[in-house]
């Protein structure tokens, strides 16, 4: 994540760790987690655009400018619109998503949200009546797999960097 010396040594004078840094072997069983993950999805049968959905779902709910900043991007070259983008975090309230989109994106909050039992409950019903067994583990997977790089990121503090115009 660090691009110069200068970087380096203005995030040190934070006092945060780049944990992707000073455990790189970590950081790298994490990658391959992902990698793994990722791959368990597309096997179950999620298509790319709904696994960058989950992902930015719970990093809108950990708070990870990092990650959403990340995946947002992914899921644009994905073909994903700005519109669904736009209205992700109120999910619930519109009709622009799938079933099946829903109750991943639940199943993936409840995931994030372990300890409120009732949400777990519902979502998992709901996850029932239109996903398979194969389908929820992968879910349940990819949430995990972000809740773990949010942490990372903002306990990292991994700055969100102004990109050149295309």
């Amino acid at each position: 994540m660090i691009e110069t010396a200068q970087a380096a040594e203005a995030h040190r004078s934070t006092g945060r760790v780049y944990l992707d840094k000073q455990s790189p072997a970590a950081y790298q069983a994490l990658v391959r987690t992902a990698e793994a993950v990722r791959t368990t999805a597309a096997e179950a049968g999620l298509d790319r655009i709904l696994v960058e959905l989950i992902n930015l779902r719970v990093s809108q709910l950990n708070g990870c400018a990092f990650c959403l900043d990340v995946h947002t991007r992914t899921a644009l070259r994905l073909g994903e619109t700005t519109r669904r983008l736009g209205v992700l975090a109120a999910w619930r309230d519109t009709g622009l998503f799938t079933a099946r989109e829903r109750a991943s994106l639940a199943l993936a909050e409840a995931t994030t949200h372990p300890a409120d039992a009732l949400a777990q409950e519902r979502a998992y019903a709901e996850a029932r009546e239109v996903l398979n067994d194969d389908e929820i583990a992968a879910v349940v997977w990819v949430a995990i797999t972000i809740n773990a790089f949010n942490r990372v990121s903002i306990l990292s503090k991994h700055p969100v960097r102004e990109t050149p115009a295309r």
